[in-house]
């Protein structure tokens, strides 16, 4: 059993036991040490238990799960470095069958968004962006009355 479920145990226990927040942190602290997770975390888990949640595995997430940091690929790219150590990232991933996330960039569906700083609106870089037709937000000149979120919203 991962200590991550050990420690969700833990909670469970100490809030049936009728353990404060508080009890149930300095407890798990003096059990588990320095592997104990974060007192929000601690805090979260008390909460749900409260809330009448009965499992103590945490829900799945939606989304794509990620690849990168699967043990057996770990292992397959560090063979592959190590059998030719001049392979480049694309054959490395092809090999492997992991992404890149190349195809976002490929497929120029983003936009370069930094603000009015003289680094980023100096002409020397105005002219590598418009040269090499990359896609930025303009931002309008700065405003005290304007939050940077809100300079979309406006023409």
């Amino acid at each position: 059993m991962s200590e991550r479920i050990e420690q969700h145990y833990f909670i469970k226990f100490c809030y049936k036991l009728g353990d404060t927040q508080v009890q149930t942190i300095r407890k798990i602290k003096q059990a588990f040490g320095d592997k104990t997770m974060g007192i929000t975390r601690i805090k979260e888990w008390y909460n749900c238990f409260k809330h009448g949640q009965t499992s103590v595995e945490s829900k799945p997430r939606l989304g794509r799960p990620s690849t990168s940091r699967i043990e057996e690929f770990i292992e397959n790219v560090r063979l592959i470095v190590e059998d030719d150590r001049r392979i480049t990232i694309n054959e490395n991933t092809e090999e492997v069958g992991i992404s890149t996330g190349s195809e976002m960039w490929t497929a120029r569906n983003w936009q370069l968004h930094h603000g009015n700083a003289s680094a980023h609106s100096a002409q020397l870089i105005q002219a590598y962006l418009d040269k090499n037709n990359t896609p930025f937000v303009r931002n309008p000149p700065y405003s005290p009355d304007m939050a940077p979120c809100d300079s979309l919203l406006f023409p």
